[in-house]
């Protein structure tokens, strides 16, 4: 059990860090530095819709989107719900995205926009296709409950 979890805190704890850090390349580390300013939050919370599954599930597929919608998102206090849908030939995949205002603060995000979704060990990147500038990351649920703050007891 401490052999899984120490890889993962560990993981975890560098994809936070790197969050702060400019964008460089394209490796694993390197996308999570991206997300210079990017906000994160559980796919469980922030995707919705995806008809790539009859299951419900939240899974999406890596490529570019457009963005063919942006409105409040229901319910959701300071989060705007983008609507995307795939660029690749084949059948039409859409899904939504809700994001926390302060992610898209200054991006210009409008419809018409695309989008790049990169799929990650812990989640999704979703980045402005023209900069490969990251501005949110899905992550997984489990991963998502693991940044959450914990109490230590001595």
């Amino acid at each position: 059990m401490i052999k899984t979890l120490l890889p993962r805190a560990l993981c975890l704890a560098i994809i936070t860090a790197a969050c702060a850090l400019p964008a460089h390349a394209d490796s694993i580390a390197s996308s999570a530095s991206s997300a210079g300013s990017a906000s994160s939050g559980s796919i469980s919370d922030s995707i919705g819709g995806s008809s790539n599954s009859s299951h419900g599930d939240k899974r999406v597929a890596g490529g570019e989107y457009r963005v063919i919608d942006i409105a409040q998102a229901p319910g959701k206090a300071e989060k705007t719900r983008l609507t995307l849908r795939a660029e690749a030939e084949g059948a039409v995949r859409e899904f939504y995205l809700d994001v926390p205002d302060r992610a898209l603060a200054g991006r210009g995000m409008a419809k018409g926009a695309l989008v790049q979704v990169n799929e990650r060990p812990y989640g999704y990147e979703f980045a402005q296709a023209d900069t490969k500038s990251a501005f949110f990351l899905a992550l997984r649920d489990d991963w998502y409950r693991e940044l959450g703050s914990h109490p230590v007891t001595l």
